[in-house]
Order: structure tokens, then sequence, then C-alpha cells
């Protein structure tokens, strides 16, 4: 997923996750399963067509208010920068966080409504738009709980990475340049969080018995970082053991301001 705004501070894990064929589930039109609940790929398709169609139907409208009814958006500025991936990504991870804030025996709260993040993503009263705000809010959630943590360089390369990559923060930064940057106390939190939630998600991958269809290379939970002065910007951060490269550079930009964008998908699961 691509740097967004949105309308809450969180930040991210991922999943680690099997071929369907390894379990014996490898029923073709399942996109994913969670213990006993089958996402069918029809299911995941449909969300995003949904979000896609509203989304267009809001860049036209709001093109036109601009510039009169006769403007026409470019095809550039129609297609939403959610796809099937993000979808799925929604969906499996608010089943893990459900299940872990049930377990945990941690109350959610409504921080985030579907109607505003709705109307933020250009995606109003879409299925994606109340489960992505019911997602964020067990986020919210489990993240509050998240004991403080010191990171190892490697953890703090994989969230710079994954930034990197989602255009939230500069390319070319040096460890040191990472640990100088991550030092603010609000960023600091969020990024310990990352970490140890993804950590908390991976055990879960494994516990629920996460499976997913060859045609999805990973699951990555959608992500948040409020950078003080700079607003809220999205990003993924899939759960991987790989270390980040990281150019050598003296001196790094700081995070910039946030620019407006779009976030990732899903609707309810089908139980076999």
């Amino acid at each position: 997923m691509r740097a967004r705004r949105l309308i809450a501070a969180a930040s991210v894990a991922a999943l680690a996750v099997l071929s369907l064929a390894a379990c014996g589930r490898s029923a073709p039109d399942a996109a994913a399963y969670v213990g006993d609940i089958t996402y069918q790929l029809d299911r995941v398709d449909a969300i995003q067509d949904e979000g896609q169609a509203k989304f267009a139907e809001s860049v036209r409208a709001a093109i036109q208010q601009q510039n009169g009814p006769s403007a026409s958006p470019e095809p550039e500025q129609l297609r939403w920068n959610v796809d099937q991936q993000d979808v799925l990504n929604v969906l499996v991870g608010l089943e893990l966080a459900t299940r872990l804030t049930a377990e945990k025996q941690i109350a959610v709260r409504d921080q985030i409504s579907a109607e505003q993040l709705g109307q933020d993503l250009g995606v109003p009263g879409t299925e994606y738009a109340k489960l992505a705000a019911d997602w964020y809010n067990h986020y919210l959630a489990l993240q509050d709980s998240m004991p403080p943590a010191e990171l190892t360089d490697e953890e703090r390369s994989e969230v710079y990475d994954n930034l990197v990559e989602a255009g939230v923060a500069p390319p070319g930064w040096s460890v040191e340049d990472q640990r100088t940057q991550f030092a603010q106390p609000d960023i600091a939190r969020q990024v310990a969080a990352v970490v140890a939630l993804s950590k908390e998600f991976q055990e879960a991958v494994d516990r629920e018995d996460v499976t997913l269809n060859p045609r999805y290379s990973s699951l990555a939970i959608p992500a948040l970082l409020q950078v003080p002065g700079a607003g809220t910007r999205q990003y993924d951060l899939p759960y991987l053991d790989r270390a980040g490269t990281v150019t050598d550079i003296s001196t790094p930009e700081p995070l910039p301001s946030s620019e407006p964008a779009d976030p990732a998908g899903a609707t309810e699961p089908v139980r076999n």
C-alpha cells in the first residue's frame, strides 16, 4: 500500500503464511483460511470492485464540482490504489486482531468511524470502509496494550525499508540516521509497537492455522505512522525475516509532511 493520509495513529505487523496446499486446504476459489473461516476469492474481488467504483465516482464528482460538469479526470486519477492483496490483508488482519483482543480481554473502542474513514478515503458507504475502520480500532487497542520495547538495528531497518517503499520516509538513511530519526518519542513508541505487534501476529498465524492461496505472495497488515506536525501516513509492513539495505548518508532528511492518497479493503468472512 502506498502512503496515505488517515485519521488516527497506529503502526503495523504482518503475517507469515503457508500455501493452501500445505494442509490439504486447496479449494481453488478460496483466497485464505483462518482456522474454520474461509475468505473466498470472489468476495475479495467484490470488495475491491465496489471500492474502485465508489472511488472513481468520488473523484469525478470532486473534479466536476471544482471545474464544471464537463470536466473529465485523467484515467490515473480514477485508479484506487487498493488492490485484492490489500483487501485480503485487512480481512485476515481483522480476524486475527479480533481473536487476539478477545484472548487478551482488551476493550476495543470506536476511535475511527466507518463514515469518516470512508469520506477521507473517497469510498464512503463501502464494505471496505467498514472493515478498515473495524481493523484500525482493533489495532489501536492492541497497540496500546504493547509494553515498551528496545528495538534492534535490524528491526528498525525493516520498518524503515517499508516506510521508504510507501513514500513515507526518504531513501538513503544510514543505520545511525535511522536511530536518530526514530528516537523522537512519538515515533519511537509507534515503531516499537509495530515490531511487538508483528511478533504477536506471527504467533497468531501459526496458532490460528492461517493458510493462503498461492496467488497471494504474503499477508501484510496496514500501518499508520503519526508524524508530529506532519499528519498520519499509511504503509504496509510484511512480516519477513530480511534485513533492510540502507545507503550510508551523512544527513537524513526529516520525515515528510503528509499528502492525501488512499488504503486497503475487506468484508465479512464465510464460515465453512
